[in-house]
Parts: C-alpha cells; structure tokens; sequence
C-alpha cells in the first residue's frame, strides 16, 4: 500500500505543479496569457498524471481487495515485481492516453484565442473547434470512457468483492479493519472519478464554463491536497505521531 502511496503523493505534487503556477500569474493580473506551446504542454501533461492517477487508483483497488479478500495470500500476490509493474503499467498507460487525446485536440482547427477559464482544459479547447469535429470528438470520447468508465466498473467490482467478505466475516475487530483500510480510498475514488465524469463525460454545448471551473478547481488543487490528509490521518502510527507532536506542542505552551 505504500509503495503506491508514493507514487500517489509524487502524481498529485506533479499534477498540481503543472496547473498552480500559470494559476498564480493569472491571480497576479499584470500578464494572463500563455503561448500556444504552452498551452499544449500544459494540457498534455495535465492529462497525461490525470490519467496516470486514474490507473493508479484501478490499481490500489487490486490492492486492497487482495489485502481483504487473500490476506494469507497477499504477500504473494503483491510481490515486488508486480507492483513496479503495475506503478509502470499506469505511469505509461496515462501518458499514452493523454498523447491520444492531446494529438486529436490539436488536429482541430481553432478559431479565437480566449480561454476563458484558469488552465487549457480540454472542455474548453473543444469550445474553440470550429470545423466539422464529430468524428475527432467521438474518437476522443471513447478514450475518455475507457480512461474513466472503465476503472470506475473494476474499482467498484473489487469493493463489492471485499464487501461480500466483510459482511461474510463474524468479527466486529475484521469489519473495523477491513472498513479502514479501504474508506480512504472509496473517499478519494468517490472525489477523483465524480469531477472527472462531471467534467469530461458531459456533451459540449451543455458544458458550463463557470460550473466548469469551480469542479477543476476542485479536483487539481482541493483533492491532490487532501489525499495526503485522508490517507495519513486513518494511519494509526501516524495520528500516534501526530498527538505527540500536538502534545508536545501544548506542553511547551
């Protein structure tokens, strides 16, 4: 579970890199402009950790349905090997994704070269099309149902898996485990996957750009800062450490 930890705190400080700074310029309001260069860059990597967060989050599902549902196993089936494997397997699979998708985007012709929005999000980028698009678009849309739909269906057939063994188990102590150690992820699921659908699975003339940006908001900057906390805090070791620093703290108070 740590393992994939890491890898899940590194994407969110990428993911958010890649949006907060041109953020803060245009916060500043002297210059809220960016190269078209720049907007592709940014766009391709947005959605390349994106995407990568959304195999990840399939990945860590296996994780803890092997956790739950095969602890004798666990150790075996969770061996190193597979798990470099599978951190690989998402790193490249979302950044192969997001080249799909970014390569479509931009064979479209763009009229105009106002955004109104805070970073080159792909809704918006669509807004901008004005030659025949549907095909590119229904291209792109099928990408986007298999990098969001399709993890949604594995992650919640793992967690009907593990809750058909929790419920089977008789011990209240299992239950309170089993619960913990898999409520983290079912609330960072539920954030990740419910903004993403929102976003990028609606049609695009019934996209709002003002709703538009409260939920991107949202899932680039709220949730990549709260993984850490709803991970961390359900740690035992962690809020020990942690009511000692607050301890110590008070004591030298």
């Amino acid at each position: 579970m740590y393992f994939f930890l890491c890898h899940l705190s590194f994407l969110d400080l990428c993911y958010t890199t890649s949006i907060v700074p041109q953020l803060l310029i245009n916060l500043q309001g002297y210059d809220r402009t960016i190269s078209f260069g720049g907007c592709v860059a940014q766009l391709f990597l947005f959605l390349a950790l994106a995407s990568t967060e959304s195999v990840l989050l399939v990945v860590m599902a296996f994780d803890r349905y092997a956790a739950v549902c095969r602890p004798l196993h666990y150790t075996t089936i969770m061996h190193p090997l597979l798990c470099l494997s599978l951190a690989i397997a998402s790193w490249v699979g979302g950044f192969m994704n997001s080249l799909i998708q970014t390569s479509l985007m931009m064979s479209m012709p763009l009229c105009g070269h106002q955004l109104n929005h805070f970073f080159c999000e792909m809704p918006i980028l669509l807004k901008l099309a004005c030659a025949d698009t549907e095909g590119t678009e229904a291209k792109m849309f099928v990408a986007r149902v298999v990098i969001l739909i399709f993890p949604v269906t594995l992650i919640l057939g793992s967690y009907a898996s593990i809750a058909q063994a929790v419920l089977k188990t008789k011990s209240m102590a299992g239950c309170k485990k089993a619960l913990g150690t898999c409520g983290s992820h079912l609330v960072v699921v539920s954030m990740f996957y419910g903004a993403a659908i929102y976003t990028y699975l609606q049609p695009k003339g019934s996209y709002s750009e003002s709703k538009g940006k409260f939920v991107a908001l949202f899932y680039t900057i709220i949730t990549p800062m709260l993984n850490p906390l709803i991970y961390t805090l359900r740690n035992k070791d962690v809020k020990g450490a942690l009511w000692k620093v607050l301890g110590r703290g008070t004591d030298t108070g």
